[in-house]
């Protein structure tokens, strides 16, 4: 089964998928969109392109596991995208990805406009893999 992850931004969103034996995540691009509407449009899209079977959406919890208004809409965005797509949609914790994802590409040193494009797209991978080993 391949699993599909977003991690969604007000501007960029992150897409990543897992390969068949839900072993390994591959970031596959960033959305920028800054409509709700066609954002889910172009989420839906993206998993029939990638074969997906399940929808991974990072979850914004506050640092003390409490729900802010960001939580409160990717819950809302994940609804519309599990109605839309008919997919089963996950909301799982993304807690310091976005920093973790820049500490990956700072060890790596990338940097500038390239960072920017790809900086949604790790957090994608990241929360993508955290789901992964919760199944194993």
């Amino acid at each position: 089964m391949i699993i599909m992850s977003v991690d969604l931004g007000k501007a960029r969103t992150g897409i990543a998928v897992s390969d068949p034996t839900n072993s390994f995540a591959f970031p596959k691009e960033v959305i920028t969109e800054y409509s709700t509407e066609r954002l889910i449009e172009r989420i839906c899209q993206k998993a029939v392109e990638f074969s997906a079977e399940r929808i991974v959406v990072g979850y914004p919890k506050n640092m003390d596991g409490s729900l802010g208004e960001r939580a409160v809409e990717c819950a809302e965005i994940a609804e519309q995208i599990k109605q839309k797509s008919g997919l089963q949609t996950v909301l799982w914790d993304e807690r310091c990805t976005t920093v973790t994802a820049h500490n990956y590409l700072n060890m790596n040193n990338v940097r500038g406009k390239k960072r920017k494009q790809t900086v949604d797209a790790v957090a994608a991978v990241i929360i993508l893999e955290d789901y992964l080993r919760s199944l194993k």
